[in-house]
């Protein structure tokens, strides 16, 4: 059974498919292509993230340790460009942010059962927006209070 131009349909079903390949390649590319120009575009502009940041604590009073409830990283909200947002995400686990106690206010915590004493992460701010050293901001922490409590430190 021929066609008008002399090939046989299942000839036509075949350069049909190969052509309708080739033109999903081809919008696949140019829709990467796009995505990756929107990307950039996006990331010029002023955004927001939460970026979840390591804690060391320091300087803890002599002859006392930490109870391990206190947490080990903290959930920042940041602001700035995208771009360096980015650098923070990207580099953001390879130094942590440093609490000192001697350099902090802590205060006891009357009510609460589990934990002896408090810091309010909302008074740190300026000291973490100093050890960060980027161009974004910091707006909050979370948790807003870190609760904890001191222990007789092993021998």
């Amino acid at each position: 059974m021929d066609t008008k131009d002399g090939k046989e349909p299942a000839t036509l079903i075949k350069k049909g498919v190969s052509s309708i390949n080739k033109n999903i390649i081809v919008f696949a590319f140019f829709l990467f292509f796009s995505f990756i120009f929107w990307y950039l575009n996006s990331l010029g502009k002023e955004l927001e993230a939460d970026i979840r940041y390591p804690v060391k604590y320091t300087n803890i009073p002599s002859k006392k340790s930490l109870t391990p409830e206190i947490p080990s990283r903290l959930n920042i909200l940041m602001k700035g460009s995208g771009y360096s947002i980015l650098k923070l995400k990207i580099s953001g686990n390879s130094s942590p942010l440093v609490i000192d106690f001697s350099k902090v206010s802590y205060w006891h915590a009357q009510s609460n059962k589990s934990a002896d004493y408090y810091i309010l992460t909302s008074a740190l701010l300026q000291n973490f927006n100093s050890q960060i050293k980027s161009a974004c901001r910091m707006t909050s922490v979370k948790p807003d209070t870190l609760f904890f409590s001191f222990r007789p430190a092993a021998k």
